[in-house]
């Protein structure tokens, strides 16, 4: 009987066991039921949101929930709209027909009234924002037949309600979204048919706003570990550690976004994780261009990677300079001491006079890393009007004989 008893017991054990190696393995049991999986890429890992994270990493998640790259795309509703729907402030003025942003039961959505003819009107919800706000926002609706980008936008240097770039003073046809245009502003989307050219969504599994698991990977497996794990022997490796990238890896993972339109896409873009190789997803359309032909809008690495600075160290990359998991605009003097860590302020010599150096605040990315009109980037801000361009920053750092201090624009 004892014998009995202990084989009984030992078979008990084995189980236990057996049930906590795959709890490990794959994930958190009903213990753990509140971590919901958003999203599963397309290797079988989950996406639950960087919320999650708060639970150990509280101070970085409240910082990074304040960058343009967290709020890069958000669900629409009334509360983070920043154009006006106040009557006379919240119409796009077309040449056949007037685009109204209003609100119904207490939803957005964009009323359209073609001006001439049958005078059609057309309706559609505004689902998905696109932008952060800081210079302007975009919004897609989702329809029976597909994800959709709007044609009536919001800029806010002039804070108003404009036609979306690229659009003609027409009502169009509403332009389809595929992953080609959601792989910037989303962590992770999956199309219905897996295509990559397609825009059939569930909106409700898309992973807005570039959030931790985009530079991180997918962190379900990683919680459910720590979640279970007891003491110092909690260690896992499920997540990427951006410390231990190789420096083109860690480029590679900014130039995921940051490095202008790309053809010849080899695989879908929502394939690619940290620590991946950029170059066996897609190839870069501007990769053969010399730096002086390259837009500001959108190749921040093209243009970083012809800069001196960069060609002349051995380890510069974009988190030299950025910390993404913090706002950093207008932090002068945070960029200006990563200038001066590698040009010794004794060791400089700017030929810009002392009153001119004084105008300019002493900034070195003012002068040297000056904004610039894209010609890329453009819109229409009245109808008949030539298109205004966006101001962006450029990333080729490198001095601009032909540019005063008085010309030098501030982001």
């Amino acid at each position: 009987m004892k014998k009995k008893a202990l084989y009984i017991i030992g078979l008990f054990l084995i189980g236990f066991i057996g049930i906590k190696l795959f709890q490990y393995t794959t994930g958190p049991t009903e213990e753990y039921s509140d971590l919901k999986v958003i999203a599963y890429h397309y290797n079988g890992q989950g996406y639950i949101g960087s919320a999650t994270c708060m639970e150990c990493h509280k101070d970085i998640y409240e910082t990074h929930i304040k960058t343009a790259h967290y709020n890069t795309s958000v669900f629409t509703n009334i509360d983070n709209i920043k154009g006006s729907l106040k009557t006379g402030e919240n119409v796009v003025s077309l040449q056949d027909a007037d685009i109204t942003i209003t609100e119904r039961d207490g939803k957005p959505f964009q009323h359209a009234q073609i001006k001439y003819g049958d005078k059609s009107t057309f309706d559609w919800g505004m689902d998905i924002t696109i932008g952060s706000g800081l210079k302007g926002q975009s919004y897609l609706t989702d329809q029976s037949d597909g994800l959709f980008q709007l044609q009536a936008s919001y800029f806010v240097p002039t804070d108003e309600w404009i036609n979306s770039p690229n659009y003609t003073n027409r009502l169009n046809p509403l332009r389809p979204v595929n992953d080609m245009c959601l792989k910037c502003h989303v962590t992770f989307a999956r199309s219905k048919d897996n295509a990559s050219n397609k825009n059939q969504y569930d909106i409700t599994k898309m992973v807005l706003g570039v959030d931790c698991e985009k530079c991180h990977g997918p962190a379900e497996k990683h919680v459910a570990f720590q979640r279970n794990s007891t003491g110092a022997n909690g260690i896992d490796s499920s997540l990427v550690n951006l410390t231990s990238l190789s420096r083109q890896q860690s480029l590679d993972l900014c130039a995921s976004c940051h490095s202008g339109l790309r053809n010849n896409q080899i695989r879908n873009p929502f394939t690619f994780l940290p620590g991946d190789t950029l170059s066996n997803f897609s190839k870069n359309y501007q990769s053969l261009r010399p730096s002086k032909t390259l837009d500001v809008h959108g190749n921040q690495y093209g243009l970083l990677i012809s800069s001196k600075c960069f060609t002349a160290s051995d380890q510069m990359d974009c988190i030299t300079c950025h910390d993404p998991h913090k706002n950093q605009r207008n932090e002068q003097e945070y960029f200006n001491s990563k200038c001066l860590s590698c040009h010794k302020q004794g060791d400089m010599h700017c030929t810009l006079p002392s009153t001119k150096m004084g105008k300019n605040g002493s900034n070195c990315i003012q002068c040297h890393m000056p904004v610039i009109p894209s010609k890329n980037m453009q819109v229409q801000l009245k109808t008949l009007e030539n298109a205004t361009p966006i101001g962006i920053r450029t990333h080729l750092i490198a001095v601009y004989p032909d540019r005063s201090v008085d010309e030098i624009q501030v982001e």
